[in-house]
């Protein structure tokens, strides 16, 4: 396996191994509307990296409250989908591989689960998948090399509209028929509120805290890049690590303290295991009002304009070119940062009670009604 040229973490290495090609020193940053004029012109949008944002003392100190209120619930959601994924792979051999940004902190909350209270040691790695681009070839298949008979177990943070399962069900399909990597699609994830995976923690959209910053809670990498310019065909695909943003790095004190809420919820993970199915089907509900939406707002059909969910809500204001906010109940503990992050940013919110998400974020793009 490729070792040298790796993009480097703030993780601890026996946590993670980011399979990215580290470009820090070659690859800048661009503007909002560099970024989006990009997009609009044909451009894809992991040529460019957008600029990261840097949190206000209000909204950082939100983001610790939500910690705070949330790690237990998440303990028991991180136990309860490891005890799926073991469950659902009928073998200890697994390796996982999370989706990097958001799949990687979660992919790191299984591995030490698994490890504390399973008893089994899973390999971790962090791999890049693209809308429209797929996942990372050639990480799949140094990963298969070193590991040729292990279960493979994608992990990701949490579901939208289902556009990275799509990307990965496509992926795994080639991978299997022309290279033989033996995959599967069964992405698991902590909170699948659009019902497109089958293997979750919950599918309740509410807020899982990591998605409420960037970088400082990544392991201070970069969004994945795949630009031409800078990674070649036997390369990973790309990634930056910000040196600039230790002082402010969240990433450790956010799994700690979600690992150190383990111990609290054993029974409760084991009655859930028992009372509850393994998997679920897709059904893909989520995107039926993402399809509605997209007829009552947009003049074209564009449903990547379109970001349903907390999570991805949240990703809208942090780094596209925000239209508005759609918010089930603005009094919701889980959209208090969305509110925060609205007003910084001047973006309006309207309140749509009969909303099937929490949130949903639309992206500016001169095709509004």
């Amino acid at each position: 396996m490729i070792a040298t040229g790796l993009v480097k973490t703030s993780y601890p290495k026996e946590d993670i191994t980011f399979l990215l090609k580290d470009v820090s020193e070659v690859f800048g940053e661009s503007t909002l509307e560099e970024r989006e004029n990009a997009v609009r012109a044909g451009g894809h949008y992991a040529e460019r990296l957008p600029m990261e944002y840097r949190p206000s003392a209000e909204y950082t100190k939100l983001y610790h409250e939500t910690v705070e209120a949330t790690k237990q619930r998440l303990g028991f959601l991180i136990g309860l989908l490891t005890r799926r994924i073991a469950l659902n792979a009928k073998t200890e051999d697994i390796v996982l591989v999370s989706l990097a940004r958001a799949g990687s902190p979660i992919g790191i909350l299984v591995r030490r689960y698994a490890r504390q209270v399973l008893n089994v040691d899973w390999p971790h790695y962090s791999v890049s998948i693209l809308r429209g681009k797929g996942i990372d070839e050639n990480a799949m298949e140094a990963i298969r090399s070193r590991h040729p008979e292990s279960r493979i177990q994608f992990v990701d943070g949490w579901t939208g509209k289902g556009a990275i399962q799509k990307e990965l069900t496509r992926s795994v399909r080639l991978l299997n028929e022309q290279k033989g990597l033996k995959l599967y699609d069964d992405m698991a994830v902590l909170a699948d509120p659009g019902a497109c995976a089958v293997l979750f923690g919950t599918r309740e959209d509410f807020l899982i805290p990591s998605a409420c910053l960037n970088a400082t809670v990544s392991g201070l990498i970069s969004r994945t890049i795949l630009n031409d310019q800078f990674i070649n065909e036997e390369d990973f695909h790309g990634a930056k690590f910000y040196s600039d943003l230790l002082e402010e790095d969240l990433s450790n004190d956010f799994v700690d303290r979600v690992t150190a809420s383990f111990s609290e919820t054993l029974k409760a993970v084991e009655d859930a295991v028992a009372a509850n199915p393994v998997t679920a089907e897709r059904t893909w509900e989520g995107m039926k009002e993402v399809e509605e939406i997209g007829q009552k707002m947009y003049n074209e059909r564009d449903y990547t304009l379109i970001k349903p969910g907390v999570g991805e809500t949240t990703r809208v204001l942090l780094r596209r070119s925000p239209w508005k906010v759609l918010v089930q109940d603005p009094a919701h503990s889980d959209v208090q940062h969305l509110l925060v992050l609205a007003k910084e940013k001047d973006v309006p919110v309207e309140v749509v009670p009969e909303l099937f998400y929490r949130a949903i974020g639309l992206i500016r793009s001169g095709k509004e009604i």
